[in-house]
């Protein structure tokens, strides 16, 4: 499966942006899959994530309660909804797919990656 993520940008603290992440080749459904942030200087960190099945949701304590992920099967594509936005959220985010049922948050378990967007929180 290939993926492409976008939808980033510069916005103020408290702001709110929406990232997506389309699927091509295979089916999102196949997958588990999850979002995954970089900034400078620092290892690439879990965000969030939804299980093969899709009825399962995961989030890391630093984003809980302001980001929620999703699916569309019809629309082969995820979406990481971003509100009340902090400087700190600021990085390249990534979306990636593993071949399994559960949730991971090691990076190095997932086998695709998108390209990575970059998010910007100015305070």
């Amino acid at each position: 499966v290939q993926l492409q993520a976008f939808g980033g940008g510069l916005v103020q603290a408290g702001g709110f942006l929406r990232l997506s992440c389309a699927a091509s080749g295979r089916t999102f459904s196949r997958y588990a899959a999850g979002w995954f942030r970089q900034s400078p200087g620092k290892e690439r960190e879990f965000v969030a994530g939804f299980s093969r099945s899709g009825d399962r949701t995961y989030y890391a304590d630093s984003v809980k309660g302001r980001f929620t992920i999703s699916r569309d099967n019809a629309k082969n594509a995820a979406y990481l909804q971003m509100s009340s936005l902090k400087p700190e959220d600021t990085a390249i985010y990534y979306c990636a797919a593993r071949s399994g049922e559960s949730i991971i948050t090691t990076p190095t378990l997932y086998d695709y990656w998108g390209q990575g967007t970059q998010v910007t929180v100015s305070s």
